[in-house]
């Protein structure tokens, strides 16, 4: 790290800097919904180019259903994972309801639990007694508490439609890419070994970014990631192609 990073370190981390940060509401993250859709969108469309050319199938057939599977599955995915995570939304709202029951009908219960909770992490004797009081005298904070340490869940998710149309999008575009040749092709002269080659490459290219593209929101190294991405699209490729061309012959 160097000077000028070290001193914007220092500057987020001052005390008005860092009131004003915790008090806003926390930035949603995406990029799962991106990498999801990204890579299944590729590996799907090109599963359809591999199993097409590999039963030796006209080029048509490749463009009519690999747009179909485009936006078929494409919004078949989006429908997925809005309802998915609507799904954690609704599982949110009954456990928050359930806490708000049990302190209104066992109040002394729920302060245990309080107890417990801050007593696993390493609290004691005073200091816990007064931390217990801080929590369960605010109902908002106690409830919340409760959610986050006994249930497991995440006060703050992503909207059920923002994630929705990330994947649809992300899905549409980066999966039309191995078509990208057999569409521009139509009506052209050029072998469908030449197309698929092409085909080939291009989503090849498209698994890499998508990784390399991940890597910059963990730890992972860029090419390391990319590496992967590509390494398991490829699997999922081959073995589309490997089921065309042992079903060639058939109808």
């Amino acid at each position: 790290m160097n000077e000028q990073q070290h001193e914007q370190l220092r500057k987020e981390h001052r005390p008005e800097a860092v009131a004003k940060r915790i008090a806003g509401e926390p930035l949603q993250n995406y990029l799962r919904d991106f990498v999801y859709g990204s890579i299944d969108g590729c590996v799907t469309t090109f599963a359809v180019v591999s199993g097409v050319i590999g039963a030796e199938l006209p080029v048509s057939v490749v463009v009519i259903l690999g747009f179909a599977n485009l936006f078929a599955d494409g919004f078949s995915m989006a429908v997925s994972n809005y309802l998915g995570t609507r799904a954690e939304e609704q599982l949110l709202r009954r456990a928050r309801r359930t806490e708000e029951n049990h302190i209104d009908i066992i109040p002394e219960g729920e302060v245990e639990e309080i107890r417990e909770i801050f007593r696993q992490k390493g609290f004691e004797g005073e200091l816990l007694e007064r931390v217990v009081k801080v929590i369960t005298s605010d109902r908002r904070l106690w409830v919340e508490t409760m959610l986050q340490d006994e249930w497991g869940l995440s006060l703050v998710g992503p909207n059920a439609r923002k994630a929705a149309t990330v994947t649809f999008c992300a899905f549409v575009a980066v999966g039309f890419i191995p078509l990208l040749p057999f569409t521009f092709s139509l009506g052209k002269d050029i072998s469908s070994a030449q197309l698929f080659t092409a085909s080939s490459v291009l989503t090849g290219l498209a698994f890499f970014a998508v990784g390399a593209l991940k890597s910059r929101f963990g730890v992972e190294h860029w090419f390391r990631s990319g590496a992967e991405t590509l390494l398991l699209g490829g699997a999922a490729a081959t073995v589309a192609y490997v089921v065309g061309v042992l079903l060639r012959g058939i109808g």
